[in-house]
């Protein structure tokens, strides 16, 4: 293993950090009481990778066992009790637990037990913002789909449920 080619070739550095500040308004509040902050996207980091905090609400929630063809994804608990699904067993973590799951590693999570936070990085990068927004507006009532529109969102946004994959 050896460092990637170099990309900025200046002698001096550059003034270029991005600072989120943790006071910053979420980007999503889900009817839930999720509330998702991007804290890095791709587009910002030049597609190397998203990185999201989501807190959790009072309410449970969290996607069904699913799985991405083109990014990998870790989840790493900041509070509360976060269970998490490896592919073969689920875990009830706490804060410091990390979970690394690969491409096409099959994978969930959610809040059986009140409020949590959690930071969720993908890489490579990938815009997953709008797929993010659109579940929000989704459980809102704000959105509905066709089973047919909903499996091709899905497969937009490399986002891929066992048994029903296309």
């Amino acid at each position: 293993m050896s460092y990637p080619e170099p990309v900025y070739l200046g002698d001096t550095g550059e003034a270029s950090a991005v600072l989120h500040p943790a006071t910053a308004e979420a980007n999503i509040v889900m009817e839930s009481g999720v509330r998702v902050s991007y804290l890095t996207t791709a587009a910002q980091s030049a597609g190397e990778f998203g990185l999201y905090r989501w807190d959790f609400g009072d309410q449970a929630t969290g996607p069904a066992p699913h799985f991405h063809r083109s990014i990998s994804e870790s989840f790493f608990v900041l509070s509360g009790i976060v269970t998490l699904f490896d592919g073969a067993k689920e875990h009830e973590t706490g804060p410091g637990d990390f979970l690394f799951v690969p491409k096409g590693g099959i994978h969930s999570f959610r809040n059986d037990h009140g409020p949590a936070s959690m930071l969720i990085l993908f890489t490579p990068g990938a815009p997953r913002e709008d797929y993010f927004e659109l579940l929000g507006e989704l459980a809102a009532g704000r959105l509905s789909f066709t089973p047919e529109e909903w499996v091709a969102i899905c497969k937009d946004n490399d986002q891929f449920y066992p048994g029903t994959a296309p």
